[in-house]
């Protein structure tokens, strides 16, 4: 409930410490929704390039745009040359001109390289939500957080050191293995996936962390949709 919009019982007790340690699984869930979208937007014969809008306006909605805001916040506190204004700037609710600029280049470059990917899409779509989340939970662990109060704070306590990111991406590793043995996908695609993951999560994290001191609740948004784009750019090429 906290990283979408997909409704939960209503007895079901909401708490909200632990939920970063999950957060890749979410990803799993959200990816696998896309991809049966996807495959039910191919069974009506929708062209690529629409298709592939569809699907990505649809994991705006399923998210609530939650990661997107992160990477409008993100960009409009960037471009404050005052560094000590920045946090000040990506608190503010209302989005300035580099925001959207980055929202725009963001769902271009995903969109197009979607359209681009016309083979075992559904792993794909999975894997990029997975690695982007994997992402998340890195620049949580990996770095500080700018914030005394924030929706982002008490990620801290779940994600304390990077020995906590390793049950997920054990995890990870062990269902793309599966995926490969399966013959579904083959191997140098898996192969792409995985490493692909591993290095713009880890390079996302970086930059923000390296332009902030740390990061906050947007950057950590932010992460999430720039691994995803930049990955599924990476995988259009020799496509």
């Amino acid at each position: 409930m906290f990283y979408t919009r997909l409704p939960v019982p209503s007895g079901w007790p909401l708490e909200f410490r632990w939920v970063a340690q999950w957060v890749p699984w979410v990803g799993v869930v959200v990816g696998g929704l896309l991809a049966l979208a996807d495959w039910g937007l191919t069974a009506c014969q929708v062209p690529d390039t629409v298709r592939s809008a569809w699907v990505i306006t649809l994991g705006i909605a399923l998210t609530g745009g939650l990661h997107l805001d992160g990477v409008m916040d993100a960009a409009d506190g960037l471009a404050v040359p005052d560094a000590e204004r920045r946090l000040a700037v990506m608190a503010d609710s209302r989005m300035g001109a580099f925001g959207g600029m980055a929202a725009i280049a963001l769902i271009l470059l995903k969109v197009t390289a979607l359209a681009a990917l016309t083979a075992h899409r559904p792993f794909i779509l999975i894997a990029i939500a997975m690695w982007g989340r994997w992402g998340q939970q890195w620049a949580i662990a990996r770095y500080p957080y700018l914030k005394a109060e924030g929706k982002g704070a008490f990620h801290q306590a779940a994600l304390p050191s990077l020995w906590y990111t390793l049950p997920s991406l054990v995890g990870m590793l062990g269902l793309s293995l599966g995926v490969g043995v399966s013959t579904l996908v083959p191997w140098p695609l898996i192969g792409r996936t995985v490493i692909g993951g591993l290095i713009f999560a880890g390079l996302t994290s970086a930059y923000f962390n390296r332009r902030l001191g740390g990061h906050t609740g947007d950057t950590y948004g932010a992460v999430v949709e720039w691994t995803e784009a930049l990955l599924l750019c990476s995988l259009t090429v020799g496509c």
